[in-house]
């Protein structure tokens, strides 16, 4: 198969979280453990950081792997959703996996993949698995895909463990609650290897302290180290946060000489150095053109506060969701004083147009709605004024879709 038949056939034939929702998700690991024991155990040789989280987990991971390249070592990345090409999501000093490695690993385990009906996720954290162990990195950062105990990643023991934050997502799988949602990511919390928690929340820390009590985990909270300030490339006064867990992290790694220097560097460099997309990206200017991927209620907080520092004089909001979320938690955030262009991402899962633009009205969000990303951004470029600003968010997709 092609390059492009491999990558449609792993999305047709095979069950995607991120496509259809809770019905695609297996609640065991032993699939990822059948499938990693038919590799010849690929997560046993390389070192690794493991990163999970509501919010951020997935720029701290790109922020680790930058500081590591800086310091000199081969470093792999494992990230998820991608943007515009699944190989995004497997990396080594930023550099994606090659065309060639991806076709050749579906073809070669193709049986084995049909018979065990292994799904997206697994069969890609095991392609992402036998890539660092046959290119011999010295260390890979893996971000958790969705929650944590659970997680096809959560096979690995790593180093150290980074718990970004805890915030109301994938509420239907992961639990309804801060404390049940914080037992889940927890679950990537490993026998005597360090946890850093990024974000100190009340309703949390009884959680991750009594997990790591029980695995006899040294545990720390990023916000009670004293760490210093540092600068770096990606935009969004909202990284800050994790800057604090990343470096806390950097420091509880053993084995690895990294200085401030490759701090320093790493942090100024990490979109050049990993590729990193979304994340309050600049897309334009005369107008303004910002997109974001923040998705639920505690990434758009911080996301729309970033917002509201912008000096424009116009407002132009395109606007998706995918139809799994809590619309009247994150409809109410939003600004009424903007113009809206209501789209639907171009997945199974996407929110219809109509039905977010009706949502929307009763919160007094007011404007059109458009059966596409592409059609809702024409027409509100056609509509800004160089003096305005367009944002484009709601949804991982939505943006997916601009870039």
């Amino acid at each position: 198969m092609t390059y492009k038949e491999t990558i449609d056939w792993m999305f047709a034939q095979l069950p995607m979280y991120q496509q259809k929702g809770a019905s695609a998700l297996k609640h065991k690991l032993d699939n990822i453990l059948n499938f990693s024991q038919h590799l010849d155990t690929p997560h046993t040789k390389f070192k690794s950081i493991h990163v999970a989280g509501t919010n951020g987990k997935g720029s701290s991971s790109h922020m680790i792997a930058s500081i590591l390249k800086e310091a000199g070592y081969n470093v792999g990345l494992y990230t998820s959703p991608h943007l515009k090409d699944f190989r995004e999501r497997i990396r080594i000093n930023g550099k994606p996996i090659g065309k060639d490695f991806v076709t050749d690993f579906i073809s070669t385990h193709m049986d084995f993949l049909e018979a065990n009906s292994l799904s997206f996720f697994e069969m890609t954290v095991g392609m992402a698995f036998s890539y660092f162990a046959e290119k011999n990195i010295d260390i890979a950062v893996i971000e958790v895909g969705l929650g944590g105990r659970l997680d096809s990643t959560n096979i690995i023991t790593p180093e150290v463990s980074l718990i970004t934050n805890i915030g109301y997502d994938h509420m239907d799988i992961l639990g309804d609650t801060l404390e049940k949602i914080a037992l889940e990511k927890a679950g990537i919390i490993k026998k005597k290897v360090p946890v850093v928690i990024s974000e100190k929340q009340q309703e949390t820390t009884g959680i991750f302290q009594m997990i790591a009590a029980q695995k006899q985990s040294p545990l720390f909270f990023a916000q009670d180290e004293q760490v210093e300030d540092y600068a770096m490339d990606l935009l969004g006064e909202y990284q800050k946060k994790n800057i604090k867990g990343v470096v806390v992290t950097i420091k509880k790694l053993k084995g690895f000489d990294v200085s401030k220097k490759h701090i320093k560097k790493g942090l100024s460099r990490v979109i050049r150095n990993t590729g990193l997309l979304g994340r309050w990206q600049v897309l334009g200017k005369n107008p303004s053109v910002v997109c974001d991927t923040a998705h639920n209620k505690e990434g758009l907080e911080e996301v729309l506060s970033q917002l509201k520092k912008q000096k424009y004089e116009n407002l132009h909001i395109v606007l998706g969701f995918v139809s799994d979320k809590t619309l009247s938690s994150l409809l109410s955030l939003f600004p009424k004083k903007a113009t809206y262009y209501f789209v639907k991402p171009d997945v199974i899962r996407g929110l219809s147009e109509a039905v977010l633009q009706e949502k929307a009205s009763s919160f007094g969000l007011k404007g059109e709605s458009y059966s596409s990303v592409k059609k809702g951004l024409k027409a509100a470029k056609k509509a800004a004024s160089t003096s305005d600003f367009i944002f484009i968010g709601g949804s991982t997709f939505v943006v997916a879709e601009v870039l």
